[in-house]
Formats: C-alpha cells, sequence, structure tokens
C-alpha cells in the first residue's frame, strides 16, 4: 500500500511539474507547484501512514542514522522519469518527509537565462566561481547547466562533491567523477584534499559549509583548477565579506589576497513566479573580478562592490534589482514577488510607483537597451 502510495505521490510531482513533496502527519501531502503548497485531496495521513512511505523509499544505512541523529537526507531514481532529493526527519515525535524532485533533463543556458558571458568564463584554466542564493533559488541547477556546458564543449576531468548527488551526469567530451559525501567520502574537504591526487581539471564542491572546505576549494582555485562552490548568501558582496568573515582574525588579510588574485565571478540567484504562475524565472546579480574588483577585494573596500557592478555593465555584471526591475517592467514577473526580493525595496517601491503614474524615469528604458545591447555584444 505504502509504496503504491508513494509511487503515486511521485508521478503527481512529476505530471504537475512540482518542485517539492511535504509528508507530515496531521494533513494530507502537499506539493509546491511553481513556488506555491498545495493539499493534495487524499487522506490526512497517520503516524503510521508516515513511517510506511519512509521506508519504502529510505535506505537501511538512512533509517539507521534517522533513529541515532533524528534526520537523514539521500538521493533516488524513480525510475528514469527524475531523481529525488529526499530528507527525512523527526518533529513532535513523528516521521516528516520532504522531497526535492531534481529533473532528468539539465537545462541549456538560454532556458535558464543565464548572463551569456558564462559561457567563456567556464573556458578559464583555473580560478573559483561561486554560486550563491537561498535554498531553493536553483543553485543546483545553474551549476549543472554550467557542468554540462564544460562536459559537451571540452575535454576535461571534472570531480564534484555533492551530498547527495542530485543530477547525474553521463561521461560526454569530459571525465565525470561523481562523489557522494556519507557514502564515497566522509567530508567534503576530505573529498577536496583527496581530489587533487586524482587529475582534476573542474572541481564542483556542494556547498562551502565550513572553515576547512573553504580553505581547501580556495587552495584548490590557486593551484591551477577550475572550482565551482555554492553558498547560502544573498548578493555578490555579502558573499565575498561572508568568506571573509569566516577566517580568524588573523588570516583574513591573506584570504582578501588569495580571494582578490583566484576568484572568477559571484553568481547570486533568486527564484520568483511569473505573471501567468505556469513556471519560474530566476533573476541573477553577477559580479566578475576585474582587476579594479580585486583591488577593493584586496584593499578591504567590498562596500565599493555594488557600485563597480553597476558601472561594469560591458562585462556582463548586473545588479540584483537591475534583473528584478527588468523581468517586472517587461511584464514577465508580478512587482509584489519583485519587491519581496530586492535588495533595496524602499528605492524600488518608489521606482514602481513612479512607473504606476506614468513617469518612471528614463532609467528604466535606458537599463533595459543596455541590457539588449550586452546580449547581443555577447552572441557576436
Amino acid at each position: 500500500m505504502a509504496t503504491v502510495h508513494i509511487d503515486r505521490l511521485l508521478e503527481t510531482c512529476i505530471r504537475t511539474g512540482g518542485s517539492d513533496i511535504h509528508i507530515s502527519v496531521g494533513r494530507p501531502p502537499v506539493i509546491r507547484i511553481h513556488g506555491r503548497l498545495r493539499s493534495l485531496e487524499t487522506k490526512t495521513l497517520e503516524p503510521d501512514d508516515a513511517v510506511a512511505l519512509m521506508k519504502s523509499i529510505t535506505p537501511e544505512r538512512n533509517q539507521q542514522e534517522l533513529q541515532e541523529e533524528g534526520g537523514t537526507d539521500f538521493g533516488f531514481a524513480f525510475g528514469d522519469k527524475a531523481r529525488f532529493r529526499v530528507s527525512v526527519f523527526r518533529q513532535k515525535g513523528n516521521i516528516s518527509i520532504v522531497l526535492r524532485q531534481i529533473p532528468n533533463k539539465i537545462l541549456s543556458f538560454n532556458e535558464i537565462g543565464l548572463p551569456k558571458v558564462i559561457a567563456s568564463l567556464c573556458r578559464r584554466p583555473r580560478g573559483l566561481f561561486l554560486v550563491t542564493g537561498p535554498t531553493g533559488s536553483g543553485k543546483t541547477t545553474t551549476l549543472a547547466s554550467m557542468l554540462n556546458h564544460i562536459n559537451e564543449t571540452q575535454d576535461r576531468h571534472i570531480i564534484t562533491i555533492e551530498d547527495p548527488i542530485e543530477y547525474y551526469h553521463p561521461h560526454k567530451k569530459s571525465v565525470f567523477s561523481q562523489r557522494e559525501v556519507g557514502v564515497d567520502v566522509p567530508s567534503f574537504a576530505e573529498a577536496l584534499r583527496r581530489a587533487l591526487r586524482q587529475d582534476p581539471d573542474v572541481i564542483l564542491v556542494g556547498e562551502m559549509r565550513d572553515l576547512e572546505t573553504m580553505e581547501a576549494a580556495i587552495a584548490a582555485a590557486e593551484t591551477g583548477h577550475l572550482v565551482f562552490a555554492t553558498l547560502h548568501t544573498t548578493g555578490a558582496q555579502g558573499t565575498i565579506n561572508r568568506i571573509i568573515d569566516a577566517f580568524p582574525v588573523d588570516q583574513q588579510e591573506q584570504i582578501r589576497v588569495q580571494l582578490s588574485t583566484t576568484m572568477l565571478a559571484v553568481l547570486s540567484q533568486t527564484l520568483l513566479p511569473t505573471v501567468d504562475g505556469d513556471g519560474r524565472r530566476a533573476a541573477y546579480e553577477f559580479l566578475v573580478i576585474t582587476p579594479a574588483i580585486s583591488n577593493l577585494i584586496r584593499e578591504n573596500k567590498t562596500y565599493r562592490i555594488d557600485s563597480a557592478i553597476q558601472t561594469g555593465k560591458k562585462y556582463g555584471m548586473q545588479l540584483l534589482d537591475d534583473h528584478l526591475w527588468k523581468l517586472y517592467d517587461d511584464g514577465s514577473c508580478p512587482g509584489d514577488e519583485c519587491l519581496d526580493r530586492a535588495r533595496q525595496p524602499a528605492e524600488f517601491q518608489k521606482k514602481m510607483e513612479e512607473k504606476a503614474k506614468g513617469q518612471a524615469g528614463p532609467g528604466a528604458v535606458m537599463y533595459k537597451t543596455e541590457w539588449q545591447q550586452l546580449e547581443e555584444d555577447a552572441t557576436d
């Protein structure tokens, strides 16, 4: 019964384009569709139902971890239809499960709207490329798209270190090695240390969650590897400060110097629903490390990075609020959703009010033409 039940839930999630399934005692299962939670019209789940559903998908090793630690994470394939990343945890003495759908199809740069200049950054032989944003903002999808682009266009050895493995990559032009923390290797830091002896060209660090991993990732980028990594931060400026602040004060000067020479770019993103409600769009803040920005990092003047992004449009840079304004201005995404995610909400609100009065300043129009020019330049 439980297996049929979980199969039906997974089928429904795939069919409706859902991103997550929530299983909690005391209510029917809930699916997140285009960012909104929708209850299914099935029975209210009892404690026994939750346990049966958990046992039908959770490997023995993870069931043991759940007993000992109160929670466990793993990934599994639902036939060839999709993969799911699963988090099982206890709350109020009952079992709860959250399943995140990982589509089998890896999207292209165009399909997810990535800045065109990223394709040329993916050809760099060394450096640190950070993709940041809150949980559920599409970081994994963006990274999968970048790695797939390298896999299709270059002969490289790509090592990914993930917890758990999300997108499965076949070997194309590149050789792909995907290592799962807790299954193939005990920790991110240990996997990174080992990776340097495995002749890598490109390394993906699923999450820089501690100081040891950050140090190892920066060292790998310094020693001639292209390193991709994620952080749960918002904004390019905040990301750089977050890394520096993670280190002891007496090491921060040295880390600034290392970051100024090894960092390639920071892509900070958020997801928001479209106006028609049948999908989601990503809004990006994009920082490319130019010599001028490298100096700002080294001289501890990161507070000037936002204005440097504004003047760096010719390199493909953009502030998050500028991209949010574009999505609002061209009618792609609702104004309230854009405003919720804006980093300077008061200024964004003011601009919206001016537009509503029919006197939106030339900034919006100028930005739009600049953006179009940038797209044309990148595709030439």
